[in-house]
């Protein structure tokens, strides 16, 4: 049975989930695989051997047996460039991986950040649910305490009752929801214990990010990305160019005659000779992808101007919600202090109560909901400026 655990503060679990999260782990392999395939597209084809007997079953000559054997050792030499442009395309597909992971990482710190700030907020909500079931259960001995002194109607007992109720069910619905945030939690790092409670502040600590002054749309991680694709692609178009250029066999052997023990060293030189396939369409079809690659590119550049501006747009909009909301619950919290106070002296009605409480319990999940949408909104910056603005490098 495993042993559920805390969380650690969001710079403490990205530092771990940088040898632990499984998407991590696959954007490391696959820069590992593209390193070994520049090193394997460098290597030398390997030699031939080659055996060869003559003239078996052929009718002897003076009772001589005609029998030769010959053995050669033939090796092919890549004439046009061929070696040096796979070298070339495996370099550039090894740069275009390590741009993809780059991307990986910084997008997993954005996604890491979003996960974190959600399950803490699913954690508040669960802090608020119990706050207003407490809220409730006093509600409600204050109504059966003033029907006792006859001050108010039965009716409003049950009343109450009903909403107890309600909260206590609001109670365990967001328990539930903080506790399946944590788990997605502690999937996405890799965690091999489950959280169960988060101690450490992240959505009233997340700053505002300093200005990025000079930012151009090639820092952004999708740009970079599709650009070293394009390389990569257009790499590959050289490699198609040189398929079509001849291979030059050198053979060397020894040939050993059957009437006697005499023998005697071969040399031969072969080529391939590109007669009916020049690859020309395997060249047109490269071409092709490497003019769809180009496109991307600026397509990505278009995206990424887009998304800087859309996301600083954004975070504008979420600290503005964000203070209004906060304004809001401290005005929620003034209201119902006084509607109690009202209560209590006999001055406020029930219904008027219950719907006071309503609105401050309303109004502290819009200022969590609010805090989770900034924190989605830096994400969202984060990724389109291609730097971690939560403060910890990915």
């Amino acid at each position: 049975m495993s042993q559920a655990v805390e969380t650690p503060s969001f710079g403490a679990l990205l530092q771990q989930a940088q040898t632990r999260a499984p998407q991590l782990l696959e954007e490391s392999a696959n820069v590992r695989a593209a390193r070994a395939d520049v090193r394997q597209a460098g290597a030398w084809l390997n030699p031939t051997l080659n055996a060869t007997a003559e003239n078996l079953g052929a009718p002897t000559s003076g009772g001589v047996s005609q029998r030769q054997d010959t053995y050669t050792i033939t090796q092919v030499f890549e004439l046009g460039g061929k070696r040096s442009a796979r070298i070339e395309a495996g370099q550039r597909k090894a740069y275009a991986a390590g741009a993809h992971e780059r991307q990986a990482r910084l997008a997993f710190a954005a996604q890491l950040a979003l996960a974190y700030a959600t399950a803490e907020a699913m954690q508040q909500r669960k802090e608020v649910a119990d706050a207003e079931s407490a809220r409730a259960d006093d509600d409600l001995r204050a109504t059966q305490a003033l029907v006792k002194a006859g001050r108010e109607a039965e009716l409003r007992v049950a009343q109450a009752r009903a909403s107890a109720a309600a909260a206590r069910a609001s109670v365990l619905s967001a328990a539930a929801d903080a506790t399946e945030a944590l788990e997605r939690l502690s999937a996405l790092v890799g965690a091999a214990e489950p959280f169960t409670h988060i101690v450490h502040p992240f959505l009233a600590t997340v700053g505002a990010p300093s200005p990025l002054a000079g930012w151009t749309p090639s820092q952004a991680p999708a740009l970079a990305s599709a650009a070293a694709e394009r390389d990569a692609v257009a790499a590959q178009v050289r490699v198609e160019q040189t398929r079509s250029m001849p291979d030059l066999g050198v053979s060397i052997g020894m040939r050993r005659f059957g009437w006697s023990s005499d023998k005697a060293a071969t040399i031969g030189i072969s080529a391939s000779i590109p007669l009916f396939d020049r690859n020309q369409s395997g060249v047109d079809a490269a071409s092709e992808r490497a003019n769809g690659a180009a496109l991307r590119v600026e397509a990505a550049r278009l995206e990424a101007l887009a998304s800087h501006r859309s996301a600083v747009a954004q975070v504008e909009a979420s600290d503005k919600r964000l203070q209004a909301a906060e304004q809001g619950e401290a005005a929620a919290a003034d209201a119902y202090r006084l509607g109690r106070v009202g209560y209590d002296a006999g001055k406020t009605a029930l219904v008027e109560l219950l719907a006071i409480r309503r609105a401050l319990s309303e109004a502290k999940a819009l200022t969590i909901e609010a805090r989770v949408a900034r924190v989605r909104a830096l994400a969202t910056l984060s990724m389109a400026e291609g730097r971690n603005v939560f403060g910890e490098t990915p």
